[in-house]
């Protein structure tokens, strides 16, 4: 008997209790937009991310993704369905990794909240390890980094002007806007069981740069999870997912919050424990190798780059302090929300200790 072939793409699974869709709006919706769909779809869940919700929708002709916020109160202005899928309208003419919307509903009667329904692109989504199957040698490994980061510069290089996306963000000042918001976030979010953090935003203050390294089209949660590896030859990336933080901004802040994910192989066992990325393979860059290769191929001085790696830290921090804060008011079920509060604390932790490092 042949040996099966390894399933490598992405696959959903089971609907998580109390995050059920209703399969017949759905497909009303779709109807209704003019999407030609036959029946209601079989609906399951990604398992990848940690805020947003996505969807399979399999009907008997084609597969589509429906993106939706979380279930329950929501931060500000986060989780912004319309805004992420009118972000990947208007970029995906110049920059053709972004997946096609097929239809977007702001009529929170369907669901009961905003959502977005985009084509889906088959492929590889390495999360913590790499899928079963899959061998990634130290060659393939190194040029998937490049890969992965080549994309990047291509993004920080679409001449946004040009193309008329000035419309997605403030541009200049970008920096002094981030530390402040960021910082509002978290004290918005503090929980009695996880400690301040005024140290961390006082050194971000007092290291921030006096201007912004550039003002370009940055995604803002560049990580392997949110990249579709073509199935056949995984350092080719065929996709570039979840758009909700994209914006114009310091190309510079992208590369740090990417940088707040890459967990190395002589990191400390807590953060190795912590790890979402098959970032400690060995052919995998160090997080100084990514910063040298990213200068080099986007031609920015990143001599001076503690103050974006710490701040990518903190961000990471809040952004799990946000969530933790939701677990503990019972507005989210995720199960592996469970320990979130011990995260964020580890995570201001590091800041400091990248703070004593860049001393």
């Amino acid at each position: 008997m042949a040996e099966a072939t390894p399933v490598l793409t992405d696959r959903a699974g089971k609907v998580r209790p109390g995050e059920e869709l209703d399969a017949a709006r759905v497909a009303a919706f779709l109807r209704q937009q003019g999407v030609d769909v036959p029946g209601e779809p079989a609906i399951t869940q990604f398992a990848g991310g940690a805020s947003n919700l996505t969807y399979l929708l399999q009907f008997a002709d084609r597969d589509l993704i429906l993106r939706r916020p979380p279930f329950g109160q929501r931060a500000g202005t986060a989780h912004d369905m319309v805004r992420e899928a009118r972000v990947m309208q208007a970029l995906r003419p110049v920059y053709p990794h972004v997946p096609r919307i097929v239809a977007i509903c702001e009529d929170e009667s369907v669901l009961g909240c905003p959502f977005y329904v985009m084509e889906r692109l088959e492929g590889i989504i390495l999360r913590r390890d790499p899928p079963a199957g899959m061998t990634l040698s130290p060659e393939a490994a190194t040029a998937l980094c490049h890969a992965m980061l080549d994309r990047l510069v291509d993004l920080h290089q679409v001449d946004w002007q040009a193309a008329g996306l000035g419309q997605l963000g403030k541009g200049a000042g970008y920096v002094a806007r981030q530390l402040a918001g960021w910082s509002q976030r978290f004290a918005a979010a503090q929980t009695d069981d996880v400690p301040g953090c005024e140290d961390v935003i006082q050194w971000l203050q007092q290291h921030a740069p006096a201007q912004d390294a550039a003002t370009t089209l940055i995604h803002n949660d560049w990580r392997f999870d949110n990249l579709v590896l073509d199935a056949q030859q995984p350092e080719r990336i065929v996709g570039v997912l979840d758009w909700e933080m994209a914006t114009l901004g310091d190309p510079l802040m992208d590369l740090g919050n990417a940088l707040a994910y890459w967990v190395q192989a002589d990191d400390d066992p807590v953060f190795l424990s912590m790890r979402q990325q098959p970032t400690h393979l060995p052919g995998m860059l160090t997080r100084a190798e990514v910063v040298r290769h990213y200068g080099e191929r986007m031609g920015l001085d990143v001599s001076n780059f503690a103050f974006y790696e710490v701040f990518g830290v903190f961000r990471l921090a809040v952004i799990v302090q946000q969530i933790w804060h939701r677990y503990r008011a019972g507005h989210t079920q995720n199960p592996k929300f469970a320990q979130f509060g011990q995260v964020a604390a580890y995570l201001l932790q590091r800041c400091r200790k990248l703070m004593r490092q860049a001393a």
